[in-house]
């Protein structure tokens, strides 16, 4: 291959392997090329994906070291990806009876549930996430996403046990919103002893099902790495559950007006303002 030819096909691999530790070696055999060649590609690659905030390129010596590409974003690119989303928010046809948001047409669409996912993931990037939990459905598509861009598998809890998910653990918990005994269940293989566990879900009104879901975690001689939100949703009282991220904040939702109060979450309190 040519230098070009290389550099189109060496950077495709690392975006599509993201987090993988890669041998030199591996690079050497593919191209037919010399380490100190692969080297140099490498470190063209490398200054643009830092120049374009893409990500990095870490190099671990020895003969079991290579190299691991860590996609990222910047926080103000972070901010930018949510103030898309923002917007979407403020659409008066959103409100539904009973004082519902209505999330489906932006979960449904690639575009947008694909910067919820960045900005979820950037935000764990440094949590040694093992493995993503959500709870159906909704959740489901925004856990599919962050485990894919942080390159881990993901897994669904369910309010009631399917005979396909082979042996369950089952936990009951209190809801936030409702203040009723609830049930949720999770396949005993879906997680292995000790990985860290990332909780992601859509939406968040009282925090009960979240908090749910960690003591699953913890049923499962996991640990929480983390516990993120997209919609933190108005709620009057004390939440069980105050260690969360959230993307963004609704503080009103006014049926009589059709106007909705969002605002961004506490992912950004701290980095950006």
């Amino acid at each position: 291959m040519r230098r070009s030819e290389r550099l189109v096909d060496l950077t495709h691999y690392l975006l599509e392997n993201p987090y993988q530790l890669i041998n030199l070696k591996f690079f050497v055999a593919r191209y037919e090329s010399s380490k100190s060649t692969i080297s140099e590609d490498l470190e063209i690659v490398r200054a643009i994906f830092e120049r374009q905030n893409i990500g990095s390129l870490a190099t671990f010596p020895g003969a079991s070291g290579g190299l691991k590409f860590t996609p990222a974003i910047s926080n103000t690119q972070a901010l930018v990806l949510a103030k898309d989303i923002l917007r979407l928010m403020a659409e008066e046809d959103r409100i539904l009876p009973g004082g519902y948001l209505y999330l489906s047409d932006i979960l449904g669409t690639p575009e947008h549930l694909k910067k919820i996912g960045q900005i979820l993931a950037h935000e764990f990037a440094d949590s040694r996430v093992d493995a993503v939990m959500t709870i159906a459905t909704k959740g489901i598509p925004i856990a599919q996403m962050v485990a894919e861009i942080l390159n881990v598998p993901f897994a669904v809890v369910r309010r009631d046990p399917k005979v396909t998910e082979g042996a369950m653990i089952n936990v009951n918990y209190m809801s936030g919103s409702s203040s009723k005994v609830e049930n949720m269940t999770v396949s005993k293989r879906a997680f292995s002893i000790g990985q860290r566990v990332l909780i992601v879900d859509d939406f968040m009104k009282g925090g009960g099902t979240l908090n749910g879901m960690k003591a699953l975690v913890e049923e499962l001689d996991c640990r929480v790495a983390g516990v993120g939100v997209f919609v933190e949703g108005p709620f009057h009282g004390s939440r069980p559950l105050t260690d969360y991220r959230s993307i963004l904040r609704v503080d009103k939702i006014d049926l009589a007006n059709h106007t909705i109060d969002a605002e961004f979450g506490n992912i950004f309190e701290e980095k950006l303002f």
